[in-house]
């Protein structure tokens, strides 16, 4: 397996400048795609991103999973009526495509100190888990704006890491180092996961697609014993996501109230 000393330094780019695939924006890359699996998406949105991320999309310093601290202070709160309740701020220029594309709806704002707070940043990106106090989880307006992504990103808020990177994947993806450019590699590093009792979940919103940080075009991924199933996608949580987050909740509904300066109220209909 390859080493390597940690997430890559970004290099600086000229403000409010976008990042590019070759000749074609992020846009154009991403409208011609409609089949584009999440992660995929997520690595061409934060090209050129000025932030340090860890795995793709993970702020750092992040070194904890949902899977495995529950009974550690990483979790959101359950409140005393049963709910999971987690305050974030939003730029008002989202308000309106929150509403048209989620079940996010906006109420005004409480003053709760910790926080997620929803920007247009360099990319999609978010922290692990709660972290204590303001936490950014980015949304960029090109090519994070897209039901998924949201899912995919408020999953890691959650807690919850990539499934590629559980302590039983060997069982059930090979990872081709030989496809993978030694720089990235630290992104495919295996976690000391609590994996609740859970099936390992291919289609998982939180599974690498097959070619995630390929150097050549081949896979870097491949499911084993069945080479042909499909991982990776883009319309949004599986049944095992959805699991996953009611064992770490312990209730049949998640509802999640993010505060705003305008602030937000989801409910999840799991």
């Amino acid at each position: 397996q390859y080493k390597s000393s940690g997430p890559i330094r970004p290099t600086n780019k000229p403000e409010g400048a976008q990042p590019l695939v070759g000749e074609e924006s992020v846009d154009d890359v991403l409208e011609d795609n409609e089949d584009m699996d999440i992660s995929t998406r997520i690595l061409i949105s934060n090209n050129g991103s000025n932030e340090i991320l860890l795995e793709g999309d993970l702020l750092l310093p992040t070194t904890r999973n949902a899977m495995k601290c529950f009974r550690n202070n990483c979790l959101w709160k359950k409140s005393s009526n049963g709910l999971v309740t987690i305050p974030y701020t939003v730029s008002r220029a989202y308000t309106s495509s929150f509403h048209q594309t989620t079940c996010i709806r906006f109420v005004p704002r409480q003053n709760q100190y910790d926080h997620i707070s929803v920007q247009s940043g360099g990319g999609c990106y978010s922290s692990l888990g709660r972290t204590g106090g303001r936490q950014v989880l980015s949304l960029r307006r090109s090519g994070c704006m897209n039901y998924g992504i949201m899912q995919h990103e408020l999953n890691h808020a959650l807690g919850f890491n990539h499934e590629q990177t559980r302590s039983d994947r060997d069982r059930y993806v090979r990872i081709n180092w030989r496809n993978i450019n030694p720089r990235t590699a630290y992104n495919f590093k295996k976690k000391n996961t609590n994996n609740l009792n859970t099936p390992y979940d291919y289609t998982s919103i939180m599974h690498y697609g097959r070619r995630a940080f390929s150097i050549n075009g081949r896979d870097s991924i491949t499911p084993i014993p069945n080479s042909r199933v499909r991982i990776g996608q883009r319309k949004g949580m599986t049944k095992n996501d959805i699991l996953r987050i009611n064992l770490g909740s312990s209730i049949l509904f998640a509802c999640l109230a993010f505060s705003l300066s305008l602030a937000a109220f989801v409910c999840l209909r799991l």
